[in-house]
């Protein structure tokens, strides 16, 4: 993708709603290769620019590879970035050194998809959601487990759990604890990744639910990854689609779901099971041709030409531009005018048994 102006990025959409701005951020690694050499840079995140507007939830979706773990990592810098802004707060965070970002850490918090990876085994529930106050100096010890109390009411739990250790708990209660402990600094945006994937569909359900009441009460605003598009359609106001490092599409959810504008937005949304098995069984179901490619060799052109079914010779040679397609509808596509002059949808894909 291009480098762009500012008037010419769907992050200058609407710059008034605007709680967190990603602008032409980019993640570039070396990743090992033979004999102890390193092999070439890995775009894992190349050229994004977002918007994650205040009180909202930007969903973002893609195959495995496509960056958005990454992205999101780099966000709470858990991966450092090459380069790009991200502005929160009128400030640069990908600037900062660590003493600075500090500060700013508690106001932005990431939800994990290991529930039980992310959490200390040795740890009480006490120490695990205590541990936050005590970073971030924000309360004496003495209230401690008076907060905890108060965190683990908060998202479904007993109090009574609190001497428990992660490891006796099932995989529903853990991500409680961890939204919990997410929760615990007052963060105004929560990174989500695949929250809900490792989970059994009942169990997601009421996690989404839950997160979507404590964002209502809290208005907290959630970047959230998934590659489930059911369940990105239930919690999402926006939807961002990656692809090998790059946001090939974003628009409102309705306006995405209803008439996708890039080729690889529809073919994920062809691919995607439905819960419905008589629907399912009179739908084609179109798995996208082909693997992703490597990131550290990105085709040339268009990345998705060599998957897409209506790649043209112009695609295999000339980048498109992330650009303003319809109100609020960009599109990284040489032909999405085309796109958008085609009817609009009648489905696309529900949400996955998820509620």
């Amino acid at each position: 993708m291009a480098s762009e102006s500012a008037a010419a990025r769907p992050d200058a959409a609407r710059p008034d709603a605007a709680l967190l701005e990603i602008r032409d951020l980019r993640v570039h690694y070396r990743a090992p290769g033979l004999l102890g050499r390193s092999g070439p840079p890995v775009r894992a995140v190349d050229g994004v620019s977002l918007t994650l507007r205040r009180g909202a939830t930007l969903g973002l979706v893609g195959e495995s590879g496509s960056g958005k773990t990454t992205l999101a990592k780099s966000l709470v810098r858990l991966e450092p970035v090459t380069s790009g802004e991200v502005i929160f707060g009128g400030q640069d965070i990908a600037a900062m050194t660590e003493r600075a970002f500090t500060p700013v850490r508690r106001r932005i918090q990431m939800v994990f998809q290991d529930s039980l990876n992310s959490l200390n085994p040795r740890f009480t529930l006490a120490d695990t959601l205590a541990e936050p106050f005590i970073v971030h100096k924000l309360a004496p010890r003495a209230e401690l487990r008076d907060r905890v109390a108060q965190l683990l009411l908060q998202v479904g739990l007993s109090p009574e759990m609190m001497d428990q250790q992660a490891t006796h708990l099932s995989g529903g209660q853990r991500q409680r604890v961890n939204i919990a402990r997410a929760l615990a600094p007052g963060p105004e945006v929560i990174v989500a990744d695949e929250p809900t994937s490792a989970l059994d569909v009942s169990v997601q359900a009421q996690i989404l639910n839950l997160m979507r009441d404590l964002q209502y009460r809290l208005g907290m605003s959630y970047l959230f990854i998934s590659h489930d598009l059911g369940v990105v359609r239930r919690v999402a106001t926006d939807v961002a689609v990656m692809y090998l490092g790059q946001v090939v599409e974003t628009a409102p959810r309705d306006a995405i779901y209803a008439r996708p504008l890039h080729p690889y937005t529809r073919a994920l949304m062809q691919a995607a099971p439905r819960p419905d098995p008589r629907r399912e069984r009179g739908r084609l179901q179109a798995p996208i041709p082909g693997e992703v490619p490597s990131s550290s060799a990105p085709p040339a052109g268009c990345r998705f030409h060599p998957r897409c079914p209506l790649a043209r010779p112009v695609c295999s040679t000339d980048e498109p531009a992330l650009r303003l397609i319809a109100p609020q509808h960009w599109s990284a596509c040489h032909f999405a005018d085309e796109l958008a002059a085609e009817p609009v949808l009648a489905g696309g894909p529900e949400t996955s048994g998820s509620g």
